[in-house]
C-alpha cells in the first residue's frame, strides 16, 4: 500500500475539545477513524476515545496482516465500541452514559469500505469531484432523502438533532459502505461537523483537491476557525490521498509494501486509562446478549406506554 495521510483536530470556541481521530496500518490493510463526542451528555471526549481505542484494538487483533472482511470488521468492531462506552458508564456510576459519533473506513486490496454512525462525515473525491459522501443520521438529513417531510414537532425542536449515536440505551444506527475501488489520486477525507458545516461543500472540496493533503488539511480547519469566529464549533480532519506518484514527497507519506517485517502493525491512536480500566474486550456471544437484553428492555417499555 501507499498513501499519503495528514490529521488534524483544532479547539474551537468550546471549553473542551471532543474530537478524536487517528489511523493505524499493517502492510495490506489500513484504518482511518474520527469520532465527535456528544456536549450535550457527560465525558463526551472520553467516549470518542474509547470508540478510537476499541475499534483499533479489534483492528490489531483481525488484521493478520488483512481484515477477512472488512465490511463485516466494521459492523462488529462499532458494536463493541458502543458496548465499551456504556461498559464504562456503568463502572462509574454514571446516570447517562457518554456519547459519540464515528466514521471509519478500511482501505485494503486496493478499495475503500466505510461505515458511519452520526453526523461525522467521510467525503470520497477524484480529480476534485465527489464521488459519495455519507448521509448524517439527523432529521434534516433523513428529510432531504425521503419523500416524506419529518413531523412537525420533530422541526420545531431541532431538524439537525441526532437519531443515534454511540453509548446511547439503544443500539446504535449505522450505515456500511463499499468496498469501492481507489484509484490513483483519489482523496478520502473524513471530518467532524465542525468543518463541514461551516464550509460549503464546492470550498470544501476545491481546498481539499487543490494542495497535497499535508497543506490542503491545514488551511480547511483554519478556514472554519475564521468564518465561523467566536461560535466555533471544534474542528478535525484526517485526509488521505492513495498511491500518490513516486515523484511526490509529502509529510505523512506510507508505503507498506517496502516494509522488511511482514508483522507490521503501526498507529496513532493512543491509549488512556479510560480503556484500560475496563474488562477485557467483549466477545461476540456477550455482544449479541447485550443487543438481545437493550432490544428486550425497549419492547418493555413500548408495551407499557401502549
Amino acid at each position: 500500500m501507499k498513501f499519503s495521510v495528514f490529521q488534524l483536530s483544532r479547539r474551537g470556541a468550546r471549553a473542551v475539545n471532543e474530537d478524536r481521530m487517528g489511523y493505524c496500518y499493517t502492510r495490506e490493510a489500513a484504518l482511518f477513524l474520527l469520532a465527535d463526542g456528544m456536549g450535550g451528555h457527560a465525558e463526551g471526549e472520553v467516549a470518542a476515545q474509547l470508540a478510537l481505542q476499541s475499534i483499533a484494538a479489534q483492528f490489531q487483533r483481525e488484521a493478520t496482516p488483512a481484515l477477512a472482511d472488512p465490511s463485516d470488521f466494521l459492523s462488529r468492531a462499532v458494536l463493541t465500541a458502543h458496548q465499551q462506552i456504556q461498559r464504562y458508564a456503568k463502572l462509574k456510576r454514571m446516570p447517562d452514559a457518554p456519547r459519540t459519533t464515528v466514521v471509519a473506513c478500511v482501505v485494503q486490496n486496493g478499495a475503500a469500505t466505510w461505515l458511519h454512525c452520526g453526523d461525522s462525515r467521510l467525503y470520497w473525491v477524484r480529480q476534485g469531484q465527489l464521488l459519495a459522501r455519507t448521509r448524517d443520521h439527523s432529521y434534516m438529513e433523513m428529510e432531504r432523502n425521503t419523500a416524506m417531510p419529518v413531523r412537525l414537532a420533530q422541526k420545531l425542536l431541532n431538524r439537525n438533532v441526532l437519531f443515534t449515536c454511540l453509548g446511547a440505551s439503544g443500539k446504535p444506527i449505522f450505515d456500511v459502505s463499499g468496498p469501492h475501488i481507489l484509484r490513483s489520486g483519489d482523496r478520502l477525507l473524513l471530518c467532524s461537523d465542525g468543518l463541514w458545516g461551516a464550509l460549503k461543500e464546492p470550498a470544501l472540496l476545491h481546498g481539499l483537491a487543490s494542495l497535497p493533503v499535508a497543506q490542503a488539511i491545514p488551511a480547511l480547519v483554519e478556514s472554519a476557525l475564521q468564518i465561523t469566529g467566536d461560535k466555533s464549533d471544534n474542528v478535525t480532519a484526517l485526509a488521505l490521498e492513495w498511491e500518490m506518484p513516486d515523484d511526490v514527497q509529502s509529510a505523512g507519506d506510507v508505503r507498506t509494501d517496502t516494509a522488511s517485517i511482514s508483522e507490521l502493525f503501526a498507529s496513532t491512536i493512543q491509549s488512556s486509562h479510560e480503556l484500560d480500566a475496563l474488562d477485557d474486550p467483549l466477545d461476540e456471544d456477550e455482544i449479541e446478549r447485550n443487543i438481545a437484553e437493550i432490544n428486550a428492555a425497549i419492547r418493555r417499555s413500548a408495551a407499557s406506554k401502549a
